[in-house]
C-alpha cells in the first residue's frame, strides 16, 4: 500500500498558534478518513513563519534557498495540501501570499485542496470566498467545497459534536475522497530541470 503525503501550510506568525492548531485539526481530520478507507497517509506541516527570510531572498533573487527547496518540494509531490493562514485587512497574510507565489507555475495544477483560516471575528470568514478560493483557482488547483474559518469564540465553545469540528471533519472528508480517487504522484526525479535555460538567461 503506498503512502500519500499531504503537505499542511500554516501561515500563523504566533507561538503558539491557532492557525496551526487548525491545520494540525484538519490534517488528522483527512488522515483518519484515508486511513479508513485503507489509504496510508503522512502529513507534512510546514510552519511559514520558520521560511520568512527564505521567502523574502527567493522573491529577490528568483532562485530557491537550500533550505526552502525541500519545502516547494514537498508541496509539488504532495498527493494534497491544506492551506491555512490568519486573515489581515479582509484577506490571507502577506506571508502566505509570499509562499505561492514563489512556487512555479504548475505547482498546484489538479492538486487537490483544502482552504482555511483563522480571525479574530467571524466577519472575517468572507476571505476564505473572495480571496483564498480566487488564489487557487488562478493556480488550478481543485479546492474543496468546503472551507473552515474559526475565530476566538469557535475555540472556545468547541466540542466533539460542535459546528467547528463538524466542518473540519467534512472538510477533511472531501479532501481525503480528491486524494483516494487519485494515482499516488510518481517519485520526483532530483536531477530533473525546474527552470529553463530561457527563464535563468531572462532573470525573472
Amino acid at each position: 500500500m503506498s503512502e500519500r503525503t499531504i503537505a499542511v501550510i500554516s501561515a500563523g506568525i504566533g507561538q503558539p498558534s491557532s492557525t496551526r492548531l487548525l491545520a494540525d485539526q484538519l490534517a488528522a481530520a483527512t488522515r483518519a478518513d484515508l486511513e479508513h478507507r485503507g489509504v496510508a497517509a503522512r502529513p507534512h506541516p510546514v510552519d511559514l513563519r520558520d521560511h520568512a527570510h527564505d521567502l523574502v531572498n527567493n522573491l529577490l533573487t528568483g532562485f530557491p534557498p537550500a533550505a526552502l527547496q525541500p519545502t516547494a518540494d514537498a508541496v509539488r509531490g504532495a498527493a494534497g495540501l491544506i492551506a491555512v493562514t490568519p486573515v489581515f485587512n479582509a484577506s490571507y497574510s502577506g506571508l502566505f501570499k509570499l509562499f505561492f507565489d514563489v512556487l512555479d507555475d504548475a505547482a498546484l495544477v489538479d492538486k487537490p485542496v483544502l482552504i482555511a483560516a483563522t480571525g479574530g471575528t467571524a466577519r472575517h470568514s468572507l476571505a476564505l470566498e473572495h480571496a483564498l478560493r480566487p488564489l487557487f483557482a488562478h493556480l488550478r488547483a481543485v479546492v474543496v467545497p468546503t472551507s473552515v474559518f474559526a475565530a476566538p469564540e469557535d475555540w472556545a465553545g468547541a466540542t466533539a459534536t460542535g459546528p467547528l469540528n463538524a466542518r473540519i471533519g467534512r472538510a477533511g472528508r472531501e479532501l481525503a475522497d480528491q486524494i483516494a480517487r487519485r494515482e499516488p504522484a510518481a517519485p520526483a526525479d532530483p536531477f530533473a530541470l525546474t527552470t529553463s535555460f530561457e527563464e535563468l538567461l531572462a532573470g525573472e
